[in-house]
């Protein structure tokens, strides 16, 4: 259960810092033969490697892990969505005055953006916790510290799941930055700078360690709640394989192992929930047959101003009556919808799509500082099923889990690869897939598909996908994130939308690394 994790972090000791002499010793007298001489402490460590997810520090939501950000905007969920989300035709942030927001709003960033930077960071900060965890769990640490038998197997098990989390990591660093600097437990902390890795090569890296740790993760469905199992680590291969021709060049497609691992997922005894709008609902940690992998969240346990607390409240505002979102003392207006995304849903027959869920009248924006123009998303909310206020310290802080990976996913990767040549798979089965999609969307079969393209196939991700982190990557794939042949409003800085540059589809590896790091080198562009 995910409160397992929650209640473990807070026994969870940092065992590294950063300073110029290498000489100190910890004041808190916690070494690490201490900190991982049981197997009960191994078990806390791994908290720690979840708990990088959803917290920004150990000591609560007014202090981060990183220096150089406001502790509130440093959570790894909060920035990746802005990241994937502000920069789309499908979100739009009014808070311009913050530091690094209008840049991504208009697609005009440069390599100071206090934003990316802080992903960057957030990234390769997680990644250091789990090579530090991965150090202390070798076989020999375990047999010098007697620890045996069927306790050694489920540590190994840990492994596997700090290694997919690892790997995941690596993947959203290659697939938003490129060619970042890499480093795993094999290196000296502090030694040399690292060595940056191109993007091609990271691609071989996070595929070769997802087909490693997928035999010896627990079986699909079998792990307790918001820890790895199979099914994710088959869910992200489908993901990076649907991916790898922005990631190794043109002619350089996977589509063919997209299907395969799709349809490994697929099997796997996956389901979608009955009624869509549970999904992202304050008790979605509860008799959850579509997510694959979650970030959890406790409004209780775990106070973040990142995360779902953001993408909630950000979406709410005062006037929409907080309350009726399960943040009674929330609702902080920031981020709604361009008019690109409630079109998206626009149905020539009359019916209704019960995705589509948005407040306000008029989906038009002419000042981007003013939240209330333009459309709320009212998609993620601290309710429950049953319309009671999700657990919460303060009426802001929220419990809804955020589905990093689930089964709908899965369809539409399907769904794509097929029509991209991947073989295995074929066009009625792609179909069928949306229609399922459509079926729970309309509440029967009035909004079927009889026939399906790449470009249907792009539209029902937005519908299904929307406010969940996807559409960057997405745009970059069909070849309309940058450039002027697609345009949205504010895109390139203007109201009716501008080019851009094509460089763009990479954010810059931050300028302060540059700086500390001889051995990187800029993204083309920058």
């Amino acid at each position: 259960m995910k409160r397992t994790i929650f209640l473990a972090i807070n026994a969870v000791l940092m065992l590294t810092s950063c300073s110029q002499d290498l000489d100190l010793t910890p004041t808190n007298d916690i070494t690490a033969d201490v900190a991982y001489s049981t197997p009960e402490g191994y078990k806390s460590a791994l908290a720690k490697v979840y708990g990088s997810f959803a917290l920004t520090s150990g000591t609560g939501p007014g202090d981060s892990d990183l220096g150089g950000i406001d502790a509130g905007t440093s959570d790894f969920l909060r920035l990746y969505w802005n990241a994937q989300q502000l920069t789309t035709d499908e979100g739009i942030c009014a808070w311009l005055g913050d530091p690094g927001v209008a840049d991504l709003n208009y697609q005009t960033w440069n390599s100071s953006n206090v934003m990316l930077r802080g992903l960057y960071t957030r990234s390769i900060y997680h990644i250091t916790v789990i090579n530090e965890f991965l150090r202390e769990s070798t076989e020999e640490k375990l047999a010098a510290r007697g620890i045996s038998g069927n306790d050694a197997t489920i540590i190994g098990q840990y492994r596997a799941e700090a290694r997919f989390l690892r790997a995941y990591q690596y993947w959203v660093l290659m697939d938003l930055y490129g060619n970042p600097p890499f480093i795993t437990e094999e290196n000296e902390i502090g030694v040399t700078p690292p060595s940056q890795i191109t993007r091609p090569e990271l691609f071989n890296y996070v595929e070769s360690e997802l087909l490693a740790v997928q035999d010896l993760l627990v079986a699909a469905q079998q792990n307790e709640y918001a820890r790895v199992d199979q099914g994710a680590a088959w869910a992200l291969l489908a993901r990076l394989y649907l991916n790898a021709e922005v990631y190794l060049g043109q002619g350089n497609g996977k589509y063919t192992e997209a299907v395969t691992y799709a349809s490994k997922v697929i099997g796997a005894g996956y389901s979608l929930m009955d009624q869509y709008e549970h999904l992202f609902m304050a008790d979605n940690d509860q008799n959850n047959p579509e997510v694959i992998f979650p970030i959890a969240y406790d409004g209780i346990q775990t106070q973040n101003n990142g995360g779902t607390t953001f993408i909630i409240n950000s979406s709410v505002h005062g006037t929409m009556t907080p309350a009726n979102f399960g943040i009674p003392a929330g609702g902080w207006g920031g981020n709604r919808s361009r008019s690109t995304l409630p079109a998206a849903f626009d149905d020539a027959s009359g019916d209704t799509d019960k995705r589509a869920m948005f407040f306000g009248s008029n989906p038009n924006i002419e000042d981007p500082a003013v939240f209330t123009e333009g459309l709320a998303v009212t998609k993620f909310s601290n309710k429950t099923s049953s319309n009671e206020n999700g657990k919460s310290i303060n009426g802001t802080f929220v419990s809804t889990d955020f589905p990093l990976f689930r089964l709908a996913e899965q369809y539409l990767i399907y769904a794509e690869a097929v029509l991209r040549g991947g073989t295995g798979g074929s066009n009625t089965q792609a179909l069928a897939y949306l229609n399922l999609l459509r079926e729970r969307a309309y509440g029967n079969a009035s909004g079927n598909l009889s026939n399906i393209s790449l470009d249907i196939v792009l539209e029902e991700r937005s519908r299904e996908l929307y406010w969940e982190a996807f559409r960057r990557t997405d745009l970059i794939r069909y070849g309309r994130y940058t450039g002027g042949s697609y345009l949205w409003p504010f895109k390139g800085g203007q109201a009716d939308g501008a080019s851009t540059e094509s460089y763009r589809t990479l954010f810059p590896i931050p300028a302060a690394d540059l700086i500390a790091n001889p051995n990187l080198e800029q993204n083309t562009g920058y």
